[in-house]
């Protein structure tokens, strides 16, 4: 299969979905996947605690007809607060990098899951570096403005693409935090018809029992399976996948420091549309973890913070038995 063209029918079915939906949620993680935090830990960090390659990217689209300013704001974007993750003393950096421009979304090694070769494809627009200052723990703060033509223009989307990078400098801390794109430069004012999504997510989950977690990947009209990757999950519950059709079919977890793979057909009736990975947790304890997935020719998948055309419900087939009436 010709991977640019499934690319270019995967951007032709967002934009189709995109373009008749309602606004999509701007804050990354969004409170429809009931994710607290992202977590970057810095470059010299051990990768059992729940980290494996210590960068982080993150995209937003924004619509053609977004003619005014844009902005990205970041909470909590030092190491050493409160909600951070200190490991024998406070030592690390971590830099926030905005690229935009021709490549910046394009580029395939931007959507990788590693960041290797050409990660950071495009123009550096703007970029800053936090250590464990304490002036920012617990605050948003702001970068930007970005003229939205400064992204990558996407004709398929009718969108221009920013391209997010963190990626964790010196040091061995974890970093907790959390994106938003604004068109206001002091507050959290969502762009409308813009978007947020990633190919690869390391995240901080509830520390509460029971809690669900979700992370909703987008099945294109060409993807036949899904390969779904679980890094140090700690044997910390279950993971299941809803659909339309599918009522939470198991997903093979991970213990520490290990990976987990396991695949699941998608048919028809997925297609087009975002599944619902749920990460039912077991314990009230923290813990960092890792998902991404691929498809039949591991190519990486989408996550949307907002799912595309809403969360997915299984739809119950209901059996009609006829009866014979007796003479």
């Amino acid at each position: 299969m010709n991977q640019n063209n499934s690319y270019k029918k995967f951007l032709f079915f967002v934009l189709t979905v995109f373009v008749t939906g309602k606004q999509f949620g701007q804050e990354v993680p969004s409170s429809q996947e009931n994710i607290p935090y992202l977590i970057t830990f810095g470059m010299n960090s051990d990768h059992s605690w729940g980290d494996d390659d210590f960068s982080q990217t993150v995209f937003f689209s924004i619509p053609k007809s977004q003619t005014a300013p844009v902005y990205l704001r970041i909470y909590d974007p030092e190491t050493g607060g409160e909600l951070d993750e200190v490991n024998q003393g406070w030592d690390t950096k971590m830099k926030y990098s905005v690229y935009g421009g021709k490549d910046a979304y394009s580029d395939k090694d931007a959507r990788n899951v590693n960041p290797i070769g050409n990660y950071k494809s495009g123009i550096l627009i703007e970029s800053r570096i936090f250590g464990s200052e304490t002036v920012t723990d617990q605050k948003w703060i702001t970068m930007g403005p970005f003229n939205p033509t400064q992204g990558e223009l996407v004709p398929e989307l009718d969108s221009y693409v920013i391209k997010v990078i963190i990626d964790g400098m010196k040091g061995n801390d974890g970093n907790i935090y959390k994106l938003f794109l604004s068109s206001k430069n002091g507050e959290n004012v969502a762009v409308e018809g813009a978007n947020a999504f990633a190919f690869e997510y390391s995240v901080r989950l509830q520390m509460i029992a029971n809690s669900i977690a979700h992370i909703y990947p987008f099945a294109d009209n060409l993807v036949t399976s899904f390969n779904i990757r679980c890094f140090d999950f700690d044997d910390d519950g279950q993971v299941k996948l809803y659909s339309s059709v599918k009522n939470g079919h198991l997903v093979k977890t991970s213990n520490n420091n290990e990976w987990s793979i396991s695949k699941h057909p998608i048919k028809e009736e997925e297609k087009n549309k975002c599944l619902d990975l749920q990460i039912v947790k077991k314990g009230d304890f923290r813990n960092d973890i890792v998902f991404y997935i691929t498809n039949e020719y591991d190519v990486p998948v989408p996550f949307y913070a907002a799912p595309l055309g809403g969360v997915p419900r299984y739809k119950y087939k209901i059996k009609v038995k006829s009866t014979v009436k007796e003479k």
